[in-house]
């Protein structure tokens, strides 16, 4: 006698397409570059139909976002930062972390081009900063106002403008191509933004 079939599960094929498409979406801007990536070659290379792709993203952008965000996920995922009781030494952490994954080719390839659409996609610059910018902001403005509260900075220190001397040296390094994205370099970023900021350590 022969078993009956169960139905096929449609949460499960969803979630199979979705992961194909992401996977095509970065493998297209790796392949053709963000300018020349359309819908139509995301679907073909995921063997979707378009309005499957639309049905769950509005752009193009939007797909790429979520694909970077997806191969990200070890560095995205978990965005507590260290606190060993040492400033100095965590902030050197972060940023040379954060050094080491804007030099990975593979992020400077994705991150250029969302880089550069967030510039003329309102609705994309507001998924980056909910989803990804505001959080690690947020989570460094909390190590710091720890640190503030420790007596480790300045009483006065002005955290939202610590949390930009911390990264905008950075990404302004990147987005320029103006030197290596190392530790020195971010070591002395750290050095620079620990005496702006008042630190009695580190």
């Amino acid at each position: 006698m022969a078993r009956p079939q169960s139905a096929p599960d449609p949460s499960r094929r969803s979630a199979q397409s979705r992961t194909a498409i992401l996977t095509a979406a970065l493998e297209l801007v790796a392949d053709v570059g963000f300018g020349k990536l359309t819908i139509e070659k995301i679907a073909a290379r995921a063997g979707v139909g378009k309005q499957t792709i639309y049905r769950w993203w509005p752009s193009k952008g939007a797909v790429v976002f979520d694909a970077f965000l997806a191969a990200n996920e070890n560095a995205t995922g978990s965005l507590a930062l260290p606190d060993t009781g040492d400033l100095g030494e965590d902030l050197r952490t972060l940023l040379r972390a954060t050094a080491l994954e804007l030099a990975d080719p593979a992020f400077n390839r994705t991150g250029r081009a969302l880089a550069a659409e967030v510039l003329t996609d309102p609705e994309l610059l507001r998924e980056y900063r909910e989803r990804l910018l505001d959080p690690l902001l947020e989570v460094t403005r909390d190590r710091l106002r720890a640190a503030r509260e420790a007596g480790q900075l300045r009483a006065d220190a002005d955290l939202d403008l610590a949390v930009e001397l911390l990264y905008g040296p950075l990404y302004y390094r990147w987005l320029h191509g103006l030197g290596p994205l190392d530790d020195r370099y971010a070591d002395q970023v750290t050095q620079a933004c620990l005496r702006a900021l008042g630190s009695t350590g580190g």
